[in-house]
């Protein structure tokens, strides 16, 4: 009986996995990943990524199909596919002469230019292994990351020269963008010295380690090896309609997932991938109305000053070529999705998960439309649960809980060790929500930012979307500092729209009329700008230190 039961179930589970596979091939085959390719490309195609693997067979690949194509628009001009291909062949070759191999690490710390995309298919190609660093990091980080994640070799950009002085890869340093004359080894110099070179297979899979935020701290190493499941791909296209041959800007860092899955879903997808090194909302409406691209790629922070442009001068620039515009890697505010959908109308999506989960939701226009503010529902093949702190699954329309997620692509755990909390074979994603009447999830916030007030649970998000319907607020964050009568109070940190004026009990006066009294902030501070990492969370323990001083001398 055991027996036959075991079998059922494993049984049970192959069919479900071919039943997601082949709605994953059928959204591939829409979008137009998978086509039907002339037999000798086809057999080139296979062959590539049984040498290469996924990641590294991409460029390859988008080679093979589009190869006159332009693939890549940086500041330094246009790249085709093939190009880039070539680039990589090279550079791969170059890196393995220098004693890099399957299982080494090479450190990426450069921004949105070609340099990133050769580093990362030269690196896959090898089958090292890539970790991505962010630009924002200071010195401290970025020594206690590349030693404990054992780097053999740092491609940089030049800028960085004096904020990584003291780390000393053992295969050294490389230059991913120069300004003037370097005076060291670059990238250039190394695919020009290898062009037309080829890397030898790897003898492994490459596996690519992105970092967490690190809004709490040093970020942890999450390690995911390559899969051969259409799931993920499957997935977001069932929610989100990318088509191949089209062009995507991406101006989120492509460092960070976001911008990294999306670079590579256009390879994939044969796209021209747009990118600028600094993000600057004119210059990315510019390049909006001159290249036409159909897709935007942004945190929703750039988003926010994107719009707030388009708000401040409506007849300059033209967006009408935009069919999709993805955001993701932190809150997308429910009155930043009705300004967007005023402005540019009903082209945004709105993707939820995490680097360890991968996805979990996606919200459509309609949702948006119906729902501002709402992280969206599963698509196909995922699991989004609640759970209470006790472990119990929470039902209803509106009661919060921890959110967990089942996909079957969860992350392979933390380089240093540990993972997150699972439950019924779902990960936690390290938030709390509740789902609507129709499905819809909405992320009240990170389940360690509740704040108790006089016994009162407040989420500060509530608050925050509140002050963001003011006329004179341009953004808004809320804390919870030390109170010696009530546990934690309330306090805000406001940054007003130019030319307005906003004093202190008319924020509280404002949050008094619309919310609980509970709800008001005691402490409002107001500043030019909040602090931020480079995809677009707001430092929340920066703004702790700002606030305690204060507190601690009362």
């Amino acid at each position: 009986m055991i027996r036959g039961s075991k079998l059922a179930t494993t049984s049970l589970a192959i069919a479900r996995r071919a039943a997601i596979e082949s709605r994953s091939a059928t959204y591939a085959w829409r979008a137009g990943m998978l086509a039907l390719d002339r037999p000798d490309k086809a057999l080139e195609i296979i062959r590539a990524t049984q040498r290469l693997g996924q990641l590294g067979a991409a460029i390859t690949i988008a080679s093979i199909r589009n190869g006159d194509r332009v693939g890549l628009i940086d500041e330094l001009g246009s790249l085709t596919f093939s190009e880039l291909d070539e680039r990589s062949n090279a550079l791969a070759a170059g890196l393995s002469a220098r004693g890099i191999s399957a299982g080494d690490t090479v450190g990426i710390l450069c921004r949105n230019h070609r340099g990133f995309l050769d580093a990362t298919f030269a690196t896959a190609k090898l089958g090292a292994r890539t970790l991505y660093l962010n630009t924002d990091f200071g010195a401290p980080q970025l020594r206690d990351v590349c030693e404990r994640e054992g780097v053999t070799v740092l491609i940089h950009d030049e800028e960085y020269e004096q904020l990584i002085a003291g780390i000393e890869p053992s295969r050294g340093r490389l230059l991913g963008w120069t300004e003037g004359d370097p005076g060291a080894e670059t990238l250039e110099g190394l695919i020009r010295k290898h062009a037309g070179q080829a890397p030898p297979p790897p003898s492994e899979p490459s596996a690519v380690v992105l970092l967490t935020s690190g809004t709490t701290g040093t970020p942890k190493g999450a390690s995911r090896h390559q899969g051969t499941s259409l799931h993920p791909i499957g997935a977001l296209l069932s929610k989100v309609p990318f088509r191949s041959r089209q062009s995507t800007y991406i101006a989120a860092p492509m460092f960070h997932a976001l911008g990294f899955t999306q670079m590579v879903l256009a390879v994939t997808l044969g796209c021209t991938t747009i990118v600028e090194r600094r993000f600057k909302p004119d210059r990315v409406l510019d390049a909006i109305t001159r290249r036409r691209p159909e897709v935007l790629v942004v945190v929703p922070v750039m988003l926010q000053r994107i719009v707030s442009q388009l708000e401040a001068e409506p007849a300059r620039w033209d967006t009408s070529s935009l069919r999709i515009i993805f955001s993701s890697g932190s809150a997308l505010g429910a009155e930043l999705v009705r300004r967007t959908q005023r402005t540019i109308g009903d082209v945004l999506y709105n993707f939820y998960g995490s680097t360890e989960v991968a996805w979990a939701t996606f919200a459509t226009p309609e949702d948006l439309r119906a729902a501002p503010g709402t992280a969206g529902r599963p698509p196909y093949g995922t699991i989004v649960r609640l759970y209470d702190s006790e472990g119990r699954v929470v039902h209803g329309a509106g009661n919060s809980g921890r959110i967990f997620v089942g996909n079957g692509y969860q992350f392979d755990g933390y380089t240093g060790g540990g993972s997150k909390e699972i439950i019924d074979g779902l990960m936690s994603s390290g938030d709390v929500g509740h789902f609507d009447s129709a499905g819809r999830l909405f992320v009240d916030g990170r389940d360690d930012d509740m704040i108790v007030s006089g016994g009162e649970n407040i989420f500060p998000i509530e608050i925050e979307e509140l002050l963001l319907t003011h006329p004179a607020v341009e953004e808004a964050a809320v804390i919870g500092v030390a109170d010696p009568e009530f546990g934690q109070r309330l306090a805000a940190f406001v940054v007003r729209k130019p030319g307005t004026e906003l004093t202190e009990d008319q924020v509280r006066e404002f949050v008094k009329q619309n919310l609980a009294r509970y709800k008001v902030p005691r402490d409002v501070t107001f500043v030019d700008q909040l602090p931020r990492n480079p995809t677009g969370k707001v430092l929340k323990r920066e703004l702790r230190r700002r606030a305690e001083p204060a507190h601690l001398s009362e």
